[in-house]
């Protein structure tokens, strides 16, 4: 399996005739917005002395046309700083012109112009370059005096104080780091909390956009970094600022409501119609499967212990489930899949893995290229990545994927696990023979995955799955965990961590761990964690931590994993072979059992509230749907009123009693 990290449409527009021109510091001069639901005129833009006002929901945004800082006026507020100037120089502007609800005005000097409106209740900004290669440094957040917490989409979400020490200094913090919007980050969006407001700035488009933070007088700020590329179709960078209420998972609110006005949103309710197996997600536990634990008889003794639901999977290590094992899951009500990428090719006389071996030519024809002609090395620096558009073109002639898939599913395989597919690490491919972009690389692999979950009816994960991939597969594993750098070279360490020994039962996956500090700070500290991906898309595909990272991998943090896996209303994600289920079974089959019932319920609803109780965030609360689940969670070390520590209290719309886990009992 995979263990590289898992790291984008473009709008156009009629522009008619300028309704009037002035030069920056003129007369004010209004453009009217219209209602699309009435037909009449609700709000206006003006430009005045070198400020473009913006209506937007909450207040009014403020753009300076010089510098392209950004405030926001809104009642009971002296003002907030949304963004500081661009950093570097933007030159001169050009006249603003204000026609179709928006301003237009141009900066010669950079090739850039720009347009600024409202949309939907946010003020959008669209910035369009005309020389290639070069960036803008913007929005430069943070700025405010009264920021207080920035919120960002690393796996779930990390909601951290701009001022922690930790954060600003660490190693695995914040400050220092620059992220890929496609490749390190779940969700094109960041926030922050601004006193007793909120701002969410989200870029619809994320291609060839970088997110930065600095650490200026001890506190962090995030600044976008976009570069204009034509072969990237990078051109036009759209980025989109709403206020919002303080809540730390505000700006996934603002994203969800974004997604579905937008056609971004697609239910896991709507895919069970699409494929009743689906359901089979619901309520149920994860586990990659090893030595008996993929027999029948196997199967047959989880079902003895307990477990009502599973999604079992196999590694591609050359023993795969047999069909009577499929047919025993099956019969159980479990779900079945396979492990495979689509990503790597090996020269198939040498390949180390049979998923990285392919019919002629595909090795090494279909190889990525990189811009100096090299070839893209593959996983582990073995063989190469392949190119989706080398796959996208030949694919109605040689049906190499559609062939793969059958060979995968032969055993009667249901569901199918496709590494890396769905992560945001696209690639640009400078082959003659299959050029191709990061956009590019985006589509195809939306095509072959909506192939696989819809005319091949398979129950369909990815890892670390970005949000753009939500509308075409069903889980993802990963998309829950927020990985800090440090945690590579810890599994590269293969003493400390485990390799692929032995065959039946590899350390890497059973061999427990103690993380260090930073990186369990940094990865699992409830204080900091928040669910992003959870409130933007809990209702639209069921998410969980990286599959090399299972729930027994870290025995030190089961029972706060336990507790956010709850909160979360999210599975576990395990590792079983005949031993494990022999010496750890009853108790992960009582786990999933509680679990069970409270996702069967929620699951296919969305979180629509989550805070903490406590200053220190001890205590935390979440609500699914209208009422059909209530959660509160104390990882603390002293009782909550009658929450005792290190349980979590769960309660659905139908019960008439509080169903309680403490997992440290069980």
């Amino acid at each position: 399996m995979n263990t590289t990290r898992s790291h984008r449409a473009v709008r156009s527009r009629r522009r008619r005739a300028a309704a009037a021109l002035v030069g920056v510091g003129a007369v004010t001069l209004s453009g009217v917005l219209w209602s699309t639901a009435s037909g009449s005129p609700v709000s206006s833009v003006r430009v005045h002395g070198g400020t473009v006002d913006v209506p937007v929901n909450g207040g009014t945004a403020q753009v300076r046309v010089d510098s392209l800082a950004v405030s926001a006026r809104t009642s009971g507020t002296a003002g907030l700083t949304l963004s500081a100037p661009a950093a570097g120089s933007l030159g001169t502007p050009g006249p603003v012109s204000v026609r179709d609800g928006s301003a237009h005005w141009t900066y010669p000097a950079s090739g850039l112009s720009v347009t600024a409106g409202a949309e939907q209740g946010r003020l959008k900004v669209d910035v369009r370059g005309t020389k290639d290669g070069s960036t803008l440094s913007w929005p430069v957040t943070g700025t405010d005096t009264a920021a207080s917490q920035v919120q960002m989409p690393i796996g779930d979400g990390l909601g951290v104080p701009v001022a922690d020490h930790w954060w600003n200094t660490a190693s695995d913090g914040l400050a220092g780091h620059t992220y890929d919007m496609t490749a390190d980050l779940s969700m094109p969006l960041w926030g922050y909390t601004l006193g007793h407001r909120g701002v969410s700035y989200l870029v619809p488009q994320p291609a060839g956009t970088k997110l930065g933070f600095t650490s200026v007088g001890k506190r962090l700020r995030a600044t976008g970094v976009h570069t204009f590329s034509t072969r990237a179709d990078t051109t036009d960078y759209t980025v989109t600022f709403a206020l919002t209420s303080p809540s730390p998972v505000a700006p996934a609110q603002d994203y969800r409501s974004w997604l579905a006005s937008h056609g971004g949103l697609v239910t896991l309710k709507q895919k069970i119609a699409a494929n009743p197996n689906v359901a089979r997600l619901l309520g149920a536990f994860h586990a990659y499967t090893w030595g008996t634990a993929r027999t029948a008889q196997g199967v047959q003794q989880m079902r003895s212990l307990g477990f009502t639901r599973m999604w079992l999977g196999y590694d591609a290590d050359g023993d795969p489930m047999t069909a009577d094992a499929v047919a025993a899951a099956k019969k159980a009500g479990y779900l079945v899949g396979p492990y495979d990428s689509w990503a790597n090719g090996q020269d198939p006389k040498t390949a180390d893995a049979s998923t990285s071996a392919w019919p002629s030519p595909v090795y090494p024809d279909y190889c990525v290229h990189q811009a100096d002609g090299s070839v893209l090395a593959g996983f582990h620096d073995r063989g190469c990545y392949l190119s989706s558009q080398a796959f996208a073109q030949s694919e109605s002639k040689d049906h190499f994927l559609a062939q793969r898939t059958r060979q995968m599913t032969a055993n009667g395989a249901d569901s199918y696990f496709l590494d890396v597919d769905a992560a945001g690490e696209l690639y640009d491919d400078y082959s003659p023979a299959h050029p191709m972009n990061q956009r590019q690389d985006e589509a195809n692999r939306l095509a072959r995955m909506g192939t696989l979950s819809g005319k091949d009816k398979l129950v369909l994960g990815s890892e670390s799955a970005g949000s753009w991939a939500s509308p075409v597969i069903d889980f993802s594993h990963g998309s829950e965990t927020p990985v800090a750098d440090g945690l590579w070279p810890l599994e590269k360490d293969k003493a400390t961590f485990g390799g692929y020994a032995p065959q039946g039962a590899p350390a890497v996956y059973f061999k427990p761990v103690t993380l260090s500090a930073d990186l369990t700070k940094a990865m699992f500290d409830p204080a900091y964690r928040i669910p992003l991906y959870e409130t933007a898309l809990h209702d639209s595909q069921v998410n969980l931590d990286r599959w090399e990272l299972s729930y027994t991998k870290f025995p030190a943090l089961e029972k706060t994993r336990a507790l956010l896996a709850v909160l979360y209303d999210t599975p576990l994600n395990l590792v079983l072979d005949g031993p494990t289920l022999t010496s750890q079974g009853k108790q992960l089959a009582a786990l999933q059992r509680y679990f069970a019932p409270l996702h069967e319920a929620a699951a296919t609803e969305p979180m629509t509230a989550f805070r903490r109780v406590t200053s220190d965030g001890s205590v935390q609360q979440s609500v699914f749907g209208n009422g059909t689940l209530r959660v509160t969670a104390n990882f603390g070390s002293k009782p909550y009123g009658s929450l005792p520590a290190g349980c979590v209290d769960a309660t659905l719309r139908t019960d008439h009693h509080t169903r309680r886990l403490c997992p440290g009992t069980l």
